[in-house]
């Protein structure tokens, strides 16, 4: 009997898996999963304990539904990505695999990973196939009217919308339970060996069938007021699911075929499309790693700006990570990824520019930072929003341009509901004080129990300037 080999990454779901319905198709083949955590690999690349929890959580629902379908989960535990290839190949040879069905990860230790496992499994006699199941089109498949990579989103996103409007890219059912079906699964999988830390299962709910609610969700009402909504972090204005994006739990064209199905001119105009945007950036981040590896080695994309002379800091960095800068909209969204392990992403970009554009502290501290926080922490677009606020990536903010916190607070949050909430100290101050709190406390003779300002906004925006003008000279 042929045996088929499904190698389950960030990938937890049974609907649209390319790899797994590539591994089903042949009714009369043996087909098994495995799943193999790397706990210090992702201790190198900073999971949050959120994070890792939540694939845990999900990975065990994947289990039961594989069950269903009569294809049995297999769960080891390696330290390296190194150390996988090599559990990998003993597997393949213990269980006589044939063939090894994967989806593409883009980063670069998990493409060496990935051709290492290629090339070892290769020499043993087994086929492998991999496929882009991430992403709506393959890395590298839109490029510019000179067949180049696109380094800016806009055009790129034009010519993506061009491609899609031509074909869409399939999905795929979940697999016809097989021969056997259901399976009975033995035992719980064993914790994975890394830190976890309990999420908000009410926000985010872990497994597919959660995830598919929450878009079919979206997807109908809450979309058409995602254009005037989704800079306003006291709404529930977002989709919320990034984290379903990143962990594989949900693709990217299940979303897109769930939106044409509600909304039919998605592709051509309203606020659907400026959702559907959000899945274009995801698939731009990813083909900008391929294209220029660099990225995944913490360099900037626009080589100058490593000259820039950012400052050590760890007084002013140990405030903005608690949340204590004395900027309400800063501390407000700081204070709710930590407890929740997810930020809006307006206050993503309004975080970022403080660190870098007035504390001038190193962006790859705050890279990690997110990454170790975020439950839907996902490299590429983690990498890229942080680039683009330090104006060091492609398609970046001009480095000129520097949010100033207050009236990003006042525009995104003019009433302080959303301050209120993570910030209830402020619970007195009125609406028209709740950006600059301090000056109302000094006006009323009170006193508030929140910190002063730990930067002059204007005079950081001139020091920074002159750090970012320097850089550029020097080069």
């Amino acid at each position: 009997m042929t045996t088929h080999l499904v190698w389950l990454r960030n990938d937890l779901r049974i609907n649209d898996n390319l790899a797994l319905h590539a591994a089903c198709r042949d009714a009369d083949a043996r087909v098994l999963a495995i799943y193999i955590a790397t706990p210090v690999q992702w201790w190198k690349h900073a999971m949050a304990p959120k994070q890792a929890n939540f694939i845990f959580q999900s990975l065990t629902l994947l289990q039961a539904a594989l069950a269903e379908r009569g294809v049995p989960l297999h769960y080891h535990q390696c330290d390296s990505f190194g150390d996988s290839v090599q559990l990998l190949s003993d597997f393949c040879r213990q269980h006589k695999v044939d063939q090894l069905f994967y989806n593409y990860q883009y980063e670069i230790n998990e493409r060496q990973r990935d051709a290492l496992a290629e090339k070892t499994l290769d020499a043993d006699g087994v086929i492998c196939q991999g496929f882009d199941d991430s992403l709506l089109l393959p890395p590298g498949s839109v490029r510019t009217g000179s067949n180049g990579v696109y380094k800016v989103f806009t055009p790129y996103s034009r010519a993506f919308v061009r491609r899609l409007q031509q074909g869409l890219p399939e999905c795929v059912p979940a697999p016809k339970p097989r021969q056997g079906a259901p399976l009975k699964v033995d035992a719980s999988l064993p914790a994975f060996d890394y830190a976890s830390e309990a999420f908000d299962a009410e926000h985010f709910p872990p497994g597919e069938q959660a995830a598919l609610k929450r878009l079919r969700y979206f997807s109908q009402q809450p979309i058409t007021r995602y254009d005037s909504e989704r800079d306003k972090p006291a709404l529930d204005g977002t989709s919320r699911l990034s984290v379903y994006l990143t962990t594989g739990v949900l693709s990217p064209r299940q979303c897109l075929h769930r939106v044409l199905k509600e909304h039919p001119d998605a592709l051509e105009q309203g606020s659907a499309l400026t959702w559907l945007n959000e899945l274009i950036w995801r698939d731009f981040y990813r083909h900008l790693l391929v294209a220029y590896p660099a990225l995944c080695k913490h360099q900037p994309f626009i080589g100058w700006t490593k000259n820039v002379a950012w400052q050590k800091n760890e007084t002013h960095l140990d405030a903005w990570k608690a949340g204590k800068t004395g900027f309400p909209i800063v501390d407000a969204a700081m204070r709710q990824m930590n407890q929740l392990g997810w930020m809006h992403n307006r206050l993503r970009m309004i975080t970022a520019s403080i660190l870098v554009k007035d504390l001038l502290i190193d962006w790859h501290d705050g890279e990690r930072y997110f990454m170790e926080k975020l439950i839907d922490g996902d490299f590429a677009a983690n990498n890229g929003g942080w680039q683009w606020a330090a104006s060091t990536g492609t398609d970046a903010a001009p480095y000129f341009r520097i949010f100033n916190p207050t009236t990003q607070g006042e525009r995104f949050d003019k009433q302080g509901d959303f301050i209120r909430h993570w910030l209830p100290e402020l619970s007195a101050v009125p609406d028209s004080d709740i950006h600059q709190p301090h000056a109302w406390a000094k006006k009323n003779h009170e006193r508030l129990d929140y910190p002063e300002p730990i930067v002059e906004h204007k005079a950081a925006r001139k020091k920074t300037l002159e750090a970012f003008e320097r850089a550029r000279s020097d080069a």
